[in-house]
């Protein structure tokens, strides 16, 4: 059989506070959209960007952590997988990709104050990350979980 890989990595801004449900079997989820962009030279050497729009869909734990931590603005990593799901709508077929996530880093310190200021947030250093990881994902007979707990990081020690 051969084996197949369905991964995605993002860092990119949160373009709204998550949204926040609950499904009729009582498990937590949250979906949010996340902006990444991407910037080169055009041809006449003024710098271009474009931004693409992810939307994401966090599960369990991880959606109420997201909950907890995320909001608007917030620089965020996000790794999981490609999933598109359909649905009818007025008698249509309509589809809609998704990135399902199963691990999150937030990767800016917290912001402080309700006005934005977040100079102080800036001058006293790095504050350390949460990570978090989607426990509730299923495991293969025979394999084995790495238990990845909450810890601290550097964002200086990332490897991107």
């Amino acid at each position: 059989m051969a084996k197949t890989l369905n991964r995605v990595q993002l860092i990119g801004r949160l373009g709204a506070d998550p949204e926040m449900r609950n499904t009729q079997a009582g498990m937590t989820v949250a979906t949010f959209g996340l902006a990444t962009s991407r910037q080169w030279p055009g041809k006449d050497g003024t710098l271009q960007e474009e931004t693409e729009w992810h939307n994401i869909v966090v599960w369990d734990k991880l959606a109420q952590l997201c909950g907890d931590f995320l909001t608007k603005g917030r620089l965020v990593y996000i790794e999981g997988r490609i999933h598109t799901r359909s649905y009818d709508r007025d008698g249509q077929k309509q589809y809609r990709t998704e990135i399902v996530a199963s691990d999150m880093l937030l990767l800016d310190p917290k912001p402080t104050g309700l006005d934005g200021d977040d100079r102080e947030a800036r001058s006293a250093g790095p504050e350390p990350v949460v990570v978090a990881r989607n426990e509730s994902r299923r495991v293969p007979a025979g394999a084995t979980r790495s238990s990845r707990r909450e810890t601290e990081v550097d964002p200086d020690e990332l490897p991107f």
